[in-house]
Order: C-alpha cells, then sequence, then structure tokens
C-alpha cells in the first residue's frame, strides 16, 4: 500500500479518487492546484502523484518538472480530459510514469497502472542493500557471505559504474531483479528512471506497443500516438526480465536499440533515438534456444557483453541460516511481531532441504514458518509445514502436486466446452488461496492480506464474493 497525492481543480474527482484509492488500502492526500502539491511534495514527498495537466496558476506539467527536481524517482501519472498528441509526447518526455485520458473508461486498468507505479517507485527508490548483517531486517537486501555470493558482490562492483549491457542468468527464486536493481543504484543512471518489463506477462500481442509505442492509425483502436518504455526511460535504465522467452519477432527490434541506439514505434517510419540501458534476465538455457532457433544469436552476443551468474541456493548451503535468519527479523517486523528465533533442529532441517526453489521458496517458508509459530522458537515441525511437509520429497512433491492440478484442469475442460471455463477455475483457485491463507493466520484478515499481498479491503471484499464462512476459522481480530 502507499501514499498518494491527488491532484486535481475538480473536487468531485478528487472525492472519487480518495474513496476508490482508501478502499484499496492506501493513503490519500489530495491538492487543489499545481502550488499547493508542490507545497505538499515539498513537506514530505509521496509514493505517487496523480495530477491534471490543465489547472489554474501552475500547469501539471510545471508543478511535475518542479516536484522531480524534488525527488527525480517519483513516479507521476498525468491525466487530462483535453489530450493532444504534443502534451502526451512532451510528459513521456520530461519523466511521467503515464499518461492517462479523462473520463477514465475503466476503473480496473487504473488501479493496475497504479499498483505499477507505486512498485517502480519502489523499485527506484527502495536501496537494495548487499551483504547486511542477517538480523537487520533491511526491507530488501542481497544476503551471502560464501565464495559464489562474493563473486557477485566483485562483479556487481564492477559493472554498475559502466554503461555495459548485463546478462543475469540463474535458476528462478535466485534473486535476478534485486542483482538489476543493486547495478542500477550503483550505476551513474541511477537519478534517471528505472523500467521492469516482464517478457512473459505481457502478452505477445501488446508486448510490442508497450515497448516501443505506436503512431496514431498504426492500427485499429490507436486514436492517439504512444510513447513506449524505452522512451520513457530516456537516460535511464530498463530491466528486460525473463527474456529467453521474447518472441522473437521482437527480438530483432531489441537488437536494433542495443547495436544503433533508436527505436521506431509502431506504424512509424523515423528513427527515434533512445539513451537507455538494457540489463536482461533469464532462467532459459539460451543456448539449447539457440540450437532450436527460437533465440537470436546476433541478440545473444550482444546482451551477453557482461554474463554475470546467480548461484541456485543449493550450491551455497552455507548461506541458507543467514538468509533465514534476516527473512525471519524482516517479516517479524513487517508483521509487529516479535522475532522468536529458531532451535538448532529447525536450522538443520532448513540447512538439509535442497529448496527447488532457491531463495524465493525459502522466504515464503520463513514467513509461513513465523504465523505457525505462534510466538514461540520456530521447531522443526513449523519448518515442515512451511515447506508443505515436503523436506524430504522436494522437487518431486512439486511435481505430484502440479499433475494434481492438471488432471483437475483436463476433467474440467473437457466437461466445460460452452461454459465460462477459465472465469470458473480462476474463482476456484482464488476461493482455494484464500481459504488457505485465512486457516495459515488463524483467521486474522490483516495478516491474511499481507500474505496474499492485496489490501484488507480487497480480501473483504473477495470473502463476500466466494461466500466463504468465516466462523470455520479461529477469529484473532475483533472485527
Amino acid at each position: 500500500m502507499g501514499q498518494i497525492l491527488i491532484v486535481d481543480d475538480d473536487p468531485q474527482l478528487r472525492q472519487s479518487f480518495e474513496k476508490l484509492l482508501a478502499a484499496e488500502g492506501h493513503t490519500v492526500k489530495t491538492g487543489s492546484s499545481g502550488e499547493a502539491a508542490l507545497a505538499m511534495v515539498q513537506a514530505e514527498v509521496p509514493d505517487l502523484v496523480i495530477m491534471d495537466v490543465r489547472m489554474p496558476g501552475m500547469s501539471g506539467l510545471e508543478a511535475f518538472q518542479a516536484m522531480h527536481e524534488i525527488e527525480p524517482k517519483l513516479p507521476v501519472i498525468i491525466m487530462t480530459a483535453y489530450g493532444t498528441t504534443e502534451t502526451a509526447i512532451e510528459a513521456t518526455k520530461l519523466g511521467a510514469f503515464e499518461y492517462v485520458l479523462k473520463p477514465f473508461e475503466n476503473i480496473q486498468d487504473i488501479l493496475v497502472l497504479i499498483g505499477q507505479a507505486l512498485e517502480a517507485g519502489r523499485c527506484m527508490r527502495s536501496r537494495v542493500e548487499l551483504d547486511v548483517a542477517p538480523d537487520t531486517a533491511a526491507a530488501e537486501a542481497i544476503i551471502g557471505r560464501s565464495k559464489p555470493m562474493q563473486e557477485v558482490y566483485k562483479a556487481i562492483g564492477r559493472v554498475a559504474p559502466t554503461d555495459a549491457t548485463v546478462l543475469i542468468r540463474g535458476e528462478s527464486g535466485t534473486g535476478k531483479e534485486l542483482v538489476a536493481r543493486a547495478i542500477y543504484q550503483h550505476s551513474l543512471r541511477a537519478a534517471k528512471p528505472f523500467l521492469i518489463i516482464n517478457c512473459v506477462a505481457i502478452p505477445e500481442t501488446l508486448l510490442e506497443s508497450e515497448l516501443f509505442g505506436y503512431e496514431k492509425g498504426a492500427f485499429t483502436g490507436a486514436i492517439n500516438r504512444r510513447v513506449g518504455k524505452f522512451e520513457q526511460a530516456h537516460g535511464g535504465t530498463v530491466f528486460l526480465d525473463e527474456i529467453g522467452d521474447m518472441p522473437f519477432s521482437i527480438q530483432a527490434k531489441i537488437l536494433r536499440l542495443l547495436q544503433e541506439r533508436s527505436i521506431e514505434r509502431l506504424g512509424g517510419r523515423e528513427p527515434i533515438p533512445v539513451d537507455v540501458r538494457i540489463i536482461a534476465a533469464t532462467n532459459r538455457d539460451l543456448e539449447a534456444a539457440l540450437t532450436q532457433g527460437r533465440f537470436r544469436d546476433d541478440l545473444y552476443y550482444r546482451l551477453k557483453v557482461v554474463t554475470l551468474w546467480l548461484p541456485p541456493l543449493r550450491d551455497r548451503s552455507q548461506d541458507i541460516i543467514l538468509l533465514a535468519e534476516y527473512f525471519l527479523a524482516r517479516f517479524a517486523k513487517e508483521m509487529d511481531l516479535g522475532n522468536p528465533g529458531m532451535t538448532q533442529e529447525a536450522k538443520l532441517l532448513l540447512r538439509n532441504y535442497q529448496w527447488p526453489g532457491n531463495v524465493r521458496e525459502l522466504a515464503n517458508a520463513m514467513q509461513k514458518a513465523l504465523i505457525f509459530s505462534r510466538g514461540y522458537p520456530i521447531h522443526p515441525e513449523d519448518v515442515s509445514r512451511a515447506i508443505g511437509g515436503e523436506s524430504r520429497g522436494g522437487e518431486a512433491g512439486e511435481q505430484r502436486a502440479e499433475e494434481i492440478v492438471r488432471q483437475w484442469v483436463r476433467q474440467t475442460l473437457q466437461g466445460g466446452e460452452g461454459k465460462e471455463v477459465f472465469e470458473t477455475c480462476m474463482d476456484h483457485f482464488a476461493s482455494l488461496l484464500i481459504s488457505e491463507a485465512l486457516d495459515l493466520t488463524g483467521g486474522n484478515r490483516s495478516r491474511a492480506a499481507k500474505l496474499l499481498g492485496i489490501s484488507r479491503p480487497t480480501l473483504l471484499s473477495k470473502i463476500d464474493k466466494y461466500d466463504l464462512k468465516m466462523e470455520t476459522f479461529v477469529k484473532l481480530e475483533g472485527s
């Protein structure tokens, strides 16, 4: 959740935004002019600003420029009812996170955009600490004192001050995004934008326009020119996560960006100079993808100017307890609980487990174990429950569980022709996920919301939607 400043001379819009965002768990402040908003930012920098362009006195763009002099990494969404191509281009080139037109056609799209802007701001401003003491409870840190991790720290230090393209490789859950952010934060571009693009999360039909933008009339529905992420990040850094899964048709355009430092929008014919540093990451076997013709060899060699390999957790087992203690301290602080510590038997179990999901799996396990422990030191039973009782089965146990789910999905698909199968399956899994979170937290909805990564009001609305019976859970809240 974040602190959001809404700036608009329309009191009804401010009130609507305030009500909507407060229901999502955000803290909302409002201002009716650019001058008032600037004074508020000078007093306390929020996590996000959503601001109109046309207001009496100082315009939104003028206020935006002044705000960025105070905090260059403050994400700002510009909105207006008088959309023009020139204003959109100017706003994005000045560094606005996004430019949207009023009235809004889809509130859910706006909420998604706000979530993306808050996450982008957090990634730019939340510093990734390197090799801190495990009991510091730093919000985000790269932990490890093993020889492989010492090599990672050295590589970050060597490559960060340069403009070299970096390819980060490693299994899923090893911390590739944290390393990319650490490189950015120690680079000469640290005061400029840092944008994360997940090449898998965005559908192929949208990825190209998201990255490169488009001209008016480039396709059906392109009623205005749109600036892509590379132009928005001009002067900064773009992190292309899961680049091994990038569609082959887009790889040529990425190659051109790396070779010529320019792009073309969809439907455009003129090259547009773009100054961005590319950091890419993948857990795929790129060499196999080259052989199979799924990845361009020329792009492969352009990306691996510097290759940084992240070791799996099983190859640095001496770091497991350091990481476990760090996550325990961090989650105890976030959940406003005392740090209960761990028994030696629990540490032995943690150290002997293979951790197929790497650091991400360990983090999830420590969060669950903290909930299970109920304030007492974490025992082996807490650890076993947190890793699904698979301390001996490991990856095989995960595969068995996945196969059970696949069988259920197949049966649903075979008998669901003509029905809303997708929505039915998603509702079923969402209901199950929420039920498990409530069960893990003894019915504490605030903790369950944190565990799920959603706001408490959103959780309550889901409980109502799926008609979950709260009396089946132990209630730890007064509500």
